[in-house]
């Protein structure tokens, strides 16, 4: 991070908004990306209640380069700005806003951030049979992104009936996907894991602190599988180990937040951002924690 004596009347800020934030490793990945390539940015970390103070404050300051957008703003941020891109629109969310000479532009980086991490494996979607499990924000983030590359059909399998049915209206209506929804139960859970070659997970089953619990038994992961889980703590979920030990493709939600932070780095900055030091930072405060837990 910059030293407050490198801090001058021309360094460019970006932030971090929600509540809480105090968890966020935000900061650390993005000054540690200005430091790599020695751009006069710095990054810090706000919370916030008041979104629309908030926003009104950024237009305040000519220095005010752009904004990372966690929970519980992602929704409520979008009345305040100037202009939101058109498949965010559709998501109805943003997490990042970038100021230009004054205009609020909001985006979404954790579709596309999934959807690069996909395709750094090899898994292309094109074609293929998508079963999404969960149907909360990042969930239809991904769905919507997705969604643009075509695939043959996308189930959305959750507990929440009616978050599940706006989901897939919107994709239908909005994307022209072949979207469905069922209720997550075994049964369901087992027919359409056997049609499926890309499993996306998305619900908190397996986080930290409940590292051994999964939300699919092992015996349904078959070999034509690919298999992404966007829980990052641990950095190996059971689910991951359970595909791995099947020897299936697998991707960590290590590589979706790393996207997702490659990507606002480089809208705030114009740059290509050095992704090997800001995936770093994430594995050192991933590995930190664990060992002192």
């Amino acid at each position: 991070m910059k030293a407050i004596t490198d801090i001058s009347p021309s360094t460019k800020v970006c932030a971090v908004i929600g509540n809480p934030v105090a968890h966020s490793m935000s900061p650390a990945i993005h000054n540690r990306a200005f430091a790599e390539l020695g751009l006069d940015f710095v990054y810090v970390a706000f919370r916030v209640e008041d979104i629309g103070a908030a926003v009104a404050g950024m237009r305040a300051f000519e220095n005010f380069r752009g904004l990372s957008v966690t929970i519980p703003h992602k929704v409520s941020i979008i009345p305040h700005l100037d202009e939101v891109a058109e498949v965010d629109r559709q998501i109805g969310s943003v997490n990042t806003v970038v100021n230009e000479g004054g205009r609020l532009k909001g985006f979404g980086t954790d579709g596309p951030g999934a959807q690069q991490a996909l395709r750094d494996a090899g898994v292309e979607v094109a074609g293929k049979s998508v079963t999404i499990l969960g149907s909360g924000g990042a969930a239809r983030a991904i769905a919507f992104t997705l969604a643009a590359a075509k695939p043959a059909a996308i189930a959305i399998l959750g507990i929440i009936e009616p978050e599940m049915r706006a989901l897939t209206g919107d994709l239908v209506a909005k994307a022209g996907a072949p979207a469905t929804w069922a209720l997550l139960d075994a049964k369901t859970l087992a027919a359409r894991l056997a049609e499926s070659q890309v499993l996306v997970h998305c619900t908190p089953v397996g986080m930290h602190p409940k590292t051994t619990e999964s939300a699919v038994p092992a015996a349904l992961l078959h070999h034509d599988l690919a298999v992404m889980d966007i829980v990052y703590n641990p950095l190996q979920t059971q689910l991951l180990a359970d595909a791995a030990a099947r020897g299936l493709k697998t991707i960590s939600g290590v590589e979706m937040f790393v996207n997702q932070a490659v990507l606002q780095f480089e809208l705030w900055t114009g740059r290509r951002a050095p992704r090997a030091a800001m995936r770093e930072v994430v594995l050192e405060h991933l590995g930190a924690a664990a060992r002192s837990r």
